[in-house]
């Protein structure tokens, strides 16, 4: 199922990622979950993931059709949304946006995915060592062995700063007790590091939810931890996609619960996968026999991510 000449993400992929993550096999640890998945119906998918998705497709268009809210197909895909703020240089600092959803009162916080045409973004997907969680900004981190992936904590600290000010501010003019926090690929990995750091920040009364697409690993068990404590992240996984599970777990990486997968084609076969890195999921896919298109989707009701719908996006 190897397909890596059909868009520039692909034929980039295998020079910047073969040798150090796809040349280790899967780990098959006995801590891993093996509890059974159970189905997701049609109604829960539409209900609670279908609309973050949208956001983070709208994420991958230029960001000046953002601001005006022009983007082609994503956009009109949203309505009675006003746009706040956006930050990030589409390349080595992924465009993040803010926006008002006025249907849903809540304020989005939606990242960009990786930016196959701008070699500095796939760097960033490659400095995968595992280093201290910053404790100055999430002190509850200090003293403890949260580690999380270098690359991510890098990009995710260049926009952190402006994009929490925006998040307050929104929070205040608008009145909303909700955020929702979301992204694909690379932006759902950033997405974890600011819906911890925006939940530590706001009133409690706040809800923060987190949901990602393609959520490749971001840091190790106790990291996967804490977000199960924290946040009640979920991420969405679609079919043999191999980003997942990368980095892998034989080097210190480890995925939070809250995984739903999408099990084949139809778009209409899920599961949710109890536990960590659940092999009966996307954990038991094989990075030899994988499918990278799968990454890019579609997910459910023909949405996929890094497509030519934008009005002028990453792909021209």
């Amino acid at each position: 199922m190897y397909t890596f000449t059909l868009i520039p993400l692909l034929s980039l992929l295998p020079a910047t990622l073969s040798a150090p993550i796809f040349g280790l096999p899967p780990s098959t640890s006995d801590d891993s979950a093996t509890g059974k998945p159970t189905p997701v119906s049609l109604d829960t998918v539409n209900s609670t993931l279908v609309r973050p998705a949208l956001f983070s497709r709208v994420a991958y268009c230029e960001s000046a059709t953002i601001t005006s809210w022009t983007c082609g197909k994503p956009c009109e895909a949203l309505s009675h949304i006003t746009f706040l703020q956006s930050g990030g240089d589409e390349g080595a600092i992924p465009l993040y946006y803010i926006a008002h959803d006025a249907d849903d009162q809540s304020l989005v916080v939606a990242h960009a995915g990786t930016d196959p045409v701008k070699f500095l973004s796939l760097l960033n997907d490659a400095e995968f060592e595992l280093v201290a969680l910053n404790s100055s900004r999430f002190p509850e981190a200090a003293g403890t062995d949260i580690k999380v992936h270098d690359g991510f904590q890098q990009t995710f600290e260049r926009t952190a700063d402006g994009l929490l000010a925006g998040v307050m501010k929104g929070l205040a003019s608008t009145g909303v007790k909700k955020v929702v926090v979301t992204g694909h690929s690379l932006g759902a990995a950033l997405a974890t590091m600011t819906g911890a750091m925006i939940k530590d920040a706001v009133d409690p009364s706040v809800n923060v939810a987190v949901t990602g697409y393609g959520l490749p690993r971001g840091g190790n068990e106790a990291w996967a931890n804490f977000l199960d404590s924290k946040l009640g992240l979920t991420f969405v996984t679609n079919q043999h996609d191999p980003i997942p599970i990368v980095p892998p777990k034989a080097l210190g990486f480890q995925h939070s619960s809250g995984e739903i997968h999408s099990v084949d084609g139809t778009q209409s076969n899920f599961v949710a996968c109890p536990g960590q890195d659940n092999e009966n999921c996307s954990t038991g896919n094989s990075l030899i026999d994988f499918n990278i298109v799968n990454h890019l989707g579609p997910y459910f009701q023909d949405i996929s991510f890094g497509t030519p719908e934008c009005s002028t996006g990453l792909f021209g």
